[in-house]
């Protein structure tokens, strides 16, 4: 359960970071074309989605398995970027 108001504030300011951090990401990835950039702006897309979902559902806590499964997907498709990466010699 939330214990305040802060605790929404915080993930909106994590969501915002986030979304940020996929558009970047994507702004490489559209001058370069390169999958590794495009893989790690979808997977900071899919935390910030999380987060605001986090924010605005009053039943959703991070302890849930739901929340832990959307992040073993983010991380999930930062792994798969890197091996990516590395597989193909950069």
């Amino acid at each position: 359960m939330r214990s305040g108001a802060l605790e929404p504030m915080l993930l909106g300011a994590i969501a915002c970071a986030s979304f940020i951090a996929a558009l970047l990401f994507w702004r490489y990835w559209h001058s370069s074309r390169d999958r590794f950039f495009l893989l790690l702006g979808a997977s900071f897309g899919i935390e910030g989605l999380n987060r605001v979902h986090m924010a605005l559902s009053p039943a959703t806590d991070e302890t849930e398995p739901v929340a832990y499964l959307v992040r073993l997907l983010a991380y999930g498709l930062i792994l798969l970027a890197i091996w990516d990466k590395n597989r193909h010699g950069g």
